[in-house]
């Protein structure tokens, strides 16, 4: 990169051994217009993924923040608080969610007994995102076959309640290698939300 911001990529010819070719790429951030977003009132209009987001006992405001805010640019269809959870509008959950709980549809609900239930009435498959015996490891679910479908984050120390996980269809498992063995709770819900949403626009499910 030169001192204006010039990206050199240098690539090998197949044809010429030995011969590499020199491409220029300056990278202009994008003007709000170019990104094409809709305001606040276009947003509650559009169409939304047939996702639904349960946090069950989350403790923290900031992570639950940081969900709505993801929730809103994957454009799903609510998010669900349950038990502990703080609601909006917390003064922790406004500082990361940057106003995408004015966007993003939410309800609070003390069981997430009485929640499961509810959506298994309307369809709704329900996974927990936890670590169990005979979970989908995330690279491989298929997500347009599960639709309809509602994904369980649970709370930051204990994860989703064992009554939860009884009432579940199916779990699902982010891999990992490191030497920790859990994720944040929002940066998990980043993970599964982008997998889900990449997969539904190759679909054209929006």
């Amino acid at each position: 990169m030169d001192k204006n911001g010039t990206f050199y990529s240098f690539s090998k010819s197949n044809n010429y051994p030995g011969i590499f070719y020199i491409c220029l790429m300056s990278l202009i951030r994008k003007s709000m217009t170019e990104l094409n977003r809709p305001n606040l009132e276009g947003s509650k209009l559009n169409a939304k993924l047939p996702l639904v987001v349960i946090l069950e006992d989350i403790r923290s405001g900031l992570n639950i923040g940081s969900v709505f805010r993801t929730a809103d640019g994957m454009n799903i269809e609510k998010i669900i608080l349950t038990g502990i959870s703080v609601i909006p509008p917390h003064r922790e959950i406004l500082k990361t969610a940057l106003d995408s709980t004015l966007s993003v549809h939410w309800e609070y609900h003390s069981s997430t007994t009485d929640v499961i239930l509810a959506l298994k009435n309307k369809g709704y498959k329900i996974a927990a995102v936890e670590q169990v015996h005979h979970s989908k490891s995330l690279e491989t679910l298929n997500v347009k076959d599960s639709l309809p479908l509602a994904l369980i984050f649970g709370n930051e120390v204990r994860g989703v309640s064992d009554k939860t996980l009884e009432m579940s269809d199916f779990g699902i498992e982010i891999p990992q290698h490191g030497i920790k063995h859990s994720l944040n709770i929002s940066v998990c819900a980043g993970i599964v939300l982008w997998h889900c949403y990449s997969q539904l626009l190759k679909s054209k499910i929006h």
